[in-house]
């Protein structure tokens, strides 16, 4: 009994010691350090500002052949709505190809000369609004923003409400901001490409630095040394994510709704299946060039196929199979359930299933192909 706790001892001995030594290979140069916080708030902030489908200023012109009271009725809304701002009031019609095409304004809105007579007459009157279609998601926000206008007018207009309405409710966004869907799904998207990049790097940066030799001659087996090699990069992971976490939290101020201890567990096991991922690259890749390029190559597609720009029910069925492979997909789904949701253990269940079969099968196969490359 006394010899399997001192072995016991041991192996986690030697296990500190070359986790301790992956640490300082990893920090010790500060130009590393830098690398691993800066573009964590540079990227949080960029994408909380810059990446976002909210239309909040819409430029628009207007051609007015009515200049009537119910026509300055519709633009001074348009005005006022805090939205759309006048960048032109146009003459004549051949004016309208010109301000869309120099971009000076989004959409033109063209009131005929017999609007206000044909509302008088309790006719139905429209109104022409071309659009810039070049931006498909901004064009239709605009559009939706105008047909909003008109029917508050309408409304107005008539002094009545209609027999039915229709009084929407968005759960878990009230204000429908993009920025909500788009940040929490960051806490594992940056995390998870500086991750990848760290584990793909390591066994690479041994080889490349000449100390791989020097495992060899070591008391480590390689499931220590995959181990050891493992640690840093998940714990750093989490790291990065608890940064971006506060960055939402208190700098973008998008309350959390769910469990912070749920939360943590699914980016540990988020992180496992990363890692996984980035050591069988590493493994594999002869000098830290190629671990870069094989994890550009990963990084790419596994951001396409995670559900973070475009819905992955929305993506062929080729493809949606393909997203089971990707620790991305579910990694996503998790934190955002948890973060906006206050989903249980009980509805993300399904989300550790394949992060963890993905871990299960990546991490033997990182620890296969060291002990091949050793051997």
């Amino acid at each position: 009994m006394n010899h399997f706790i001192t072995a016991i001892t041991h192996w986690f001995r030697y296990l500190w010691v070359l986790t301790r030594k992956e640490f300082l290979a990893i920090l010790v140069d500060p130009a590393n350090r830098v690398t691993l916080i800066a573009p964590v708030f540079i990227q949080a902030v960029l994408f909380g500002y810059a990446a976002s489908y909210d239309v909040n200023h819409v430029d628009y012109a207007v051609l007015d052949q009515s200049h009537s009271q119910a026509s300055q009725q519709i633009l001074s809304h348009m005005d006022g709505s805090g939205i759309f701002r006048r960048t032109a009031d146009l003459q004549n019609n051949q004016q309208i190809q010109q301000v869309i095409n120099d971009r000076e304004a989004l959409a033109v809105i063209t009131i005929p000369a017999d609007f206000e007579d044909k509302l008088n007459n309790n006719e139905s009157s429209a109104l022409q609004v071309i659009v810039d279609g070049r931006n498909s998601s901004t064009a239709s926000m605009a559009g939706s923003y105008i047909s909003s206008v008109v029917s508050q007018v309408n409304q107005e207009r008539l002094g009545t409400t209609s027999a039915i309405s229709v009084q929407t409710r968005t759960w878990y966004n009230p204000n429908q901001e993009s920025r909500w869907g788009m940040m929490p799904s960051l806490i594992a998207t940056l995390s998870m490409m500086q991750t990848l990049m760290l584990a793909a790097m390591s066994v690479a940066r041994e080889r490349e630095q000449g100390t791989f030799d020097q495992l060899l001659v070591t008391p480590y087996t390689p499931t220590q040394i995959m181990i050891g090699k493992a640690i840093p990069p998940i714990l750093i992971g989490v790291i990065q994510s608890t940064l971006i976490l506060m960055i939402i939290l208190f700098w973008f101020q998008i309350p959390m709704n769910g469990s912070l201890a749920l939360l943590y567990f699914g980016l540990f096991a988020f992180n496992i299946a990363v890692v996984g991922v980035g050591l069988s690259i590493s493994a594999i890749a002869l000098n830290m060039q190629q671990a870069m390029l094989y994890t550009f190559f990963l990084i790419m597609p596994l951001t396409l196929l995670s559900g973070l720009l475009t819905p992955v029910q929305n993506m062929p069925e080729v493809l949606n199979w393909l997203t089971y492979a990707n620790p991305l997909r579910f990694g996503i789904d998790l934190v955002q359930r948890v973060y906006l949701e206050d989903a249980g253990f009980a509805q993300v269940k399904w989300d550790f299933v394949p992060m963890l079969v993905l871990a299960i099968i990546t991490l033997p196969l990182a620890a296969w192909l060291f002990r091949h490359r050793l051997s």
